[in-house]
């Protein structure tokens, strides 16, 4: 390795992970370089995953007030439409405003930005481009992209990754989302509100896998309620591309006859992979685990001196919050500073109305565990916020310890659940008892008083119900 460095930190993709940690490395005095193919910072994240996600699905759920709910506010409107380009148009520039916004900020931080493909060719040393450059520290923050199933090829017109469901030219008149997680409810309801007729197809019998399992048979209902049809413990097995149409094959997950299901699109949310190809990493000797994903210890150190990884690439929730919080630690570390990240405090959030969030433990993960605890609930019927704004879908549970009273996890179906989540996320960060937080105040009348019930449900006794 050389004495003399270009940078003392060279970082290789510019997602949450990478961004952040170079812009973090950059405000505690190291030289920066932030390296990505795309030609905007932001990885999947920013310009084709969270942030054109979530302004479509603002879009629709304004577009399904108006439909269903205007009337019983008191408000009418007529001639009702939708302009699906002016839609897209304004989640573009949503995107090109939050990029630039990433560009800013490593102007103003001084973190250089660099767009190529990167290969690390040894510790310290990697080509940007052809070009050579040194790095005292190199970090891999290269992300993840979709994945497809066998005999079936994602083309990005008929055939869809999210990519490609973020931007579709026309409303389908048929979707058929294979994958009932995150991905597949969040862009099946975009396109439902739109009017689209959808079909989930998921190999689990319930949707939202990992997320609290009572809450997910409500949450099911809700969306059904919307006009959603789910095919669970379906397993599917291929399709075919017509002049007309894209044929799906499926049959039971437990094996039985196969039957066809038509579609004018086909989404494909199954999952991603991470991205470590072409980067080095095999002549590296850089470890990976069985997933593909790079091997490092409790330092975001892999087991070649100088090589760091954080985000998708490394195990744990491919979660763009979770490559934050990982970036930002080892920038600190990188710097000498101490720094770590609680992974049993990352919320998850499903952004559909209604939302559902949760951060810890599930209640079959402690009854598998043999974990002894106590199971708070309060309904959002029951909250005069939720009733005043009509949004009373869903609970909110809150999972403590049976000896302690110490908070273990806490689940949220209902109105802006992916912002109350971030409470219960503070009290497991700071070790909080459901007592702790049955017995702070709430405004009133918020949403959050049901977190509150909730709590005082696990303790002793909610006072609404």
């Amino acid at each position: 390795m050389p004495d003399n460095f270009d940078y003392d930190l060279a970082v290789i993709g510019a997602g949450p992970g990478g961004y952040v940690c170079a812009l973090r490395a950059a405000q505690l005095g190291l030289k920066v370089i932030c390296i990505d193919k795309r030609m905007t910072p932001g990885g999947t994240c920013l310009n084709v995953g969270c942030i054109p996600s979530k302004a479509l699905l603002h879009a629709t759920e304004r577009l399904e007030e108006a439909k269903n709910e205007f009337e019983s506010l008191g408000i009418e409107a007529d001639n009702l439409r939708f302009n699906l380009a002016r839609m897209m148009e304004r989640k573009n520039k949503v995107v090109s405003d939050t990029v630039k916004g990433v560009g800013f900020l490593f102007k103003k931080n001084n973190v250089t930005a660099r767009t190529g493909e990167a290969t690390i060719t040894a510790p310290g040393k990697l080509h940007v481009n052809g070009e050579k450059l040194t790095a005292r520290h190199i970090v891999i923050a290269s992300g993840s992209a979709p994945i497809s199933l066998p005999n079936i090829e994602i083309d990005e017109q008929t055939i869809v990754s999210s990519t490609g469901a973020l931007s579709l030219p026309k409303v389908p008149e048929r979707l058929v989302v294979i994958g009932a997680g995150v991905i597949g409810v969040e862009l099946g309801s975009v396109w439902q509100r739109l009017g689209a007729n959808v079909t989930v197809v998921e190999y689990a019998d319930h949707i939202a896998p990992g997320f609290d399992r009572g809450l997910s048979k409500q949450f099911q209902r809700s969306l059904t309620k919307q006009g959603l049809k789910f095919r669970l413990s379906t397993k599917v097995t291929g399709a075919e591309k017509t002049p007309d149409a894209v044929k799906i094959s499926m049959q039971p997950a437990a094996g039985g006859d196969t039957e066809t299901l038509e579609a004018d699109v086909v989404l494909v949310a199954v999952g991603r992979r991470p991205i470590t190809q072409g980067l080095g990493l095999e002549a590296l000797g850089i470890a990976l685990d069985k997933n593909g994903r790079i091997a490092t210890d409790a330092h975001y150190k892999t087991n070649v001196d100088g090589i760091y990884a954080v985000g998708d690439v490394i195990p744990g929730l491919m979660l763009a919050h979770k490559a934050e919080e990982e970036g930002i630690a080892l920038a600190e570390q990188l710097a000498g500073h101490a720094a770590h990240v609680r992974y049993d405090a990352i919320p998850s959030v499903i952004y559909t109305q209604p939302e559902f969030a949760m951060v810890g433990r599930t209640e079959e993960a402690l009854k598998a565990d043999g974990v002894e605890y106590r199971a708070g609930s309060f309904p959002f019927m029951a909250n005069a916020r939720a009733r005043a704004i009509a949004c009373t879908d869903g609970a909110v549970k809150v999972l403590s310890c049976a000896k302690t009273d110490k908070i273990l996890g806490v689940h949220i179906l209902g109105p802006c659940a992916g912002e109350l989540i971030a409470e219960a996320t503070l009290a497991m960060e700071f070790g909080a008892s459901a007592e702790d937080v049955a017995r702070t105040c709430h405004a009133h009348p918020t949403l959050s008083e049901a977190v509150k019930e909730a709590a005082m449900a696990a303790y002793d006794m909610p006072l609404h119900i």
